[in-house]
């Protein structure tokens, strides 16, 4: 009979199992680490951009703000404002400043149209571009409108710290970017873009305590 305690292919596969098992161990502590931040409640301002529309009429304001609830949201603040660049850059300006908001989403304006100018306007705002958005957006959607889909000038960022999402003015479009896109990941995204901000703080509370440490060390020798 063969005794396998000493062979060292046995000892070999022993250590392979442990090595996955830490492996797979160390991505789970990543994974968990990179998430930590994550924000599951958030407060979304809410802005539609026509000049043909009044609040009443405002059908796709109406899904976004039922589909943030339904999800857990708060709508912190829900506006609609006409197709003008000001209007828009200053209305989204000062949307990010607000501490109940932690995503803006706007409807409108993202068109191919002189008057779509939302693209325009808030992209001045970015601090951080995420074009992942807007090309997933328009692939997803070429499966509903095919080549229409190009005429759609989506897009994403981080404004002061704040995601902001400018989609369609059209329900369906609302609908797929939101629910199929936004949703999923805007927890994420609002914990990352305040991470930054949080341990920049942080740090700076630690680099004022430091400094005060070592002008009493300077008085203390005399200096």
């Amino acid at each position: 009979m063969t005794d396998h305690s000493d062979d060292p292919d046995s000892h070999d596969h022993s250590s392979d199992h442990h090595g996955h098992s830490d492996a797979h161990d160390d991505h789970a502590h990543d994974d968990h680490d990179h998430h930590a931040h994550d924000l599951d409640h958030l407060g979304v301002a809410v802005v539609t951009v026509s000049s043909s529309r009044s609040m009443d009429e405002d059908a796709t304001g109406d899904r976004l703000v039922s589909t943030l609830e339904e999800a857990g949201h708060d709508v912190s603040v829900r506006e609609l404002i006409p197709d003008d660049f000001d209007r828009v850059q200053g209305t989204v300006d000062r949307l990010v400043e607000r501490g109940d908001v932690d995503a803006v989403i706007t409807s409108g304006g993202t068109g191919a149209t002189p008057d779509d100018v939302t693209p325009e306007a808030v992209r001045p705002l970015f601090e951080k571009a995420l074009p992942g958005f807007g090309e997933t957006f328009r692939r997803l959607s070429f499966a509903e409108i095919g080549t229409k889909t190009i005429g759609s000038r989506a897009t994403a960022g981080i404004a002061d710290g704040i995601p902001v999402f400018c989609l369609p003015g059209s329900t369906g479009a609302v609908v797929l970017g939101l629910e199929d896109v936004i949703l999923p990941e805007v927890g994420h995204l609002a914990g990352l873009a305040r991470r930054d901000a949080d341990e920049g703080e942080v740090n700076e509370g630690k680099g004022d305590a430091e400094e005060g440490d070592a002008e009493e060390d300077a008085e203390a020798n005399g200096n």
